[in-house]
């Protein structure tokens, strides 16, 4: 998966997915219809700050005692990584001057709270029977497995879409790098369609962490769905920036931090990849400079990919090697030369046939 780091909303709901510790003592609150507020913090001064009496626990978290500790009407203070109890029948005293939507006594408090101090806090709501999940300026409420479930197949089927429409274009860009045809508008194609495949995924990855235990399924669907996929992007931009002071990694993280609109526009993809905006991306050619082909190549070494593309400068000139060439090239003997041509001979002719095909 992308190397992403998790949002902090994801990474809560991981740690409160069904089948852990906390998640049982949230549903027994939810089941018993007595509602909660609390609120986890391992900052002493933002507890002195925020909470105001009650009784003083600190004890090992246990579901059973988080739902007799419920009962009474005040918060419960818990320690940030979730295995302690700290205070019970506390009151939480968040600033009144802060903003918040919410209704609710104890849903205008966990917003406030959260807010002010950008720790988690948890509101079980007794009439309307939900969990709700506020964290800085965030708000989440917990839905029933089932609906995350079924929320999370369905978003697997419309991944399953994207990812052909995503293939199709690519062979497309595979058959054109062979035959040095590749236009501005066949690489631009192919990413707006890696990320927005992406997007999904992110979307999907979020479910995935709030099914917990139950989502283990949908990980693996996933993972077979996009298995090569990131690396075939970072590849791909590889082969196509311009842009020499910067990485192929740097300028990933710049066109994943697109938004959905962003995206759908040509030029700032071209822009982020150094190209000036042309009024026609599909009659800009432009030339690869091998390494995603190469990198298909069995047993081939990062840095046996790097001598070709630096001594050859573009990949047609590698397709056009003979096995003379290639062996002048450093750490390529006659046996790896004849091995490259053989194998992108194959892969030419896999290509064209693949197209053909769809």
């Amino acid at each position: 998966m992308r190397q992403k780091e998790e949002d902090k909303l994801t990474k809560i709901l991981r740690k409160i997915a069904p089948g852990t510790p906390i998640r049982e003592g949230l549903e027994n609150i939810l089941q018993a219809k007595t509602g909660a507020l609390l609120f986890f913090s391992d900052n002493e001064e933002t507890i002195k700050e925020i909470v105001d009496g009650g009784f003083y626990i600190n004890e090992d978290y246990s579901s059973s005692k988080l739902y007799e500790l419920a009962k009474m009407d005040g918060s419960i203070v818990l320690s940030g990584d979730m295995g302690k109890i700290l205070y019970a029948n506390a009151e939480l005293i968040p600033s009144s001057a802060i903003p918040t939507v919410e209704t609710g006594t104890r849903h205008k408090t966990a917003e406030r709270t959260a807010k002010q101090t950008g720790e988690l806090v948890i509101s079980i709501s007794q009439r309307r029977n939900i969990i709700t999940i506020f964290i800085d300026n965030e708000r989440y409420i917990l839905e029933n497995t089932e609906v995350v479930l079924n929320k999370a197949n369905q978003a697997i089927q419309t991944l399953e879409k994207y990812k052909k429409v995503f293939d199709s274009k690519l062979n497309i860009l595979n058959e054109y790098e062979f035959n040095d045809i590749v236009t501005l508008e066949n690489v631009i194609s192919v990413i707006q369609r890696v990320e927005m495949v992406m997007k999904i995924v992110e979307e999907i990855e979020k479910q995935i962490a709030e099914l917990g235990s139950d989502g283990r399924l949908v990980k693996m669907q996933l993972e077979e769905l996009i298995g090569g996929v990131e690396k075939e992007e970072e590849l791909i931009i590889k082969d196509y920036m311009i842009l020499e002071d910067t990485t192929s990694e740097n300028i990933l993280e710049e066109i994943s931090n697109l938004t959905y609109e962003e995206l759908l526009e040509e030029k700032n993809i071209a822009k982020i990849l150094g190209y000036d905006i042309f009024s026609d991306f599909d009659e800009t050619y432009v030339y690869p400079r091998g390494y995603r082909i190469l990198n298909r190549i069995p047993r081939m070494p990062t840095n046996i990919v790097e001598n070709l593309v630096q001594g050859f400068k573009s990949f047609q000139h590698i397709v056009d090697a003979g096995i003379e060439d290639l062996d002048n090239v450093e750490g390529i003997g006659e046996v790896r030369a004849r091995n490259i041509k053989t194998s992108l001979r194959r892969m030419k002719e896999q290509f064209v046939f693949d197209n053909i095909l769809n």
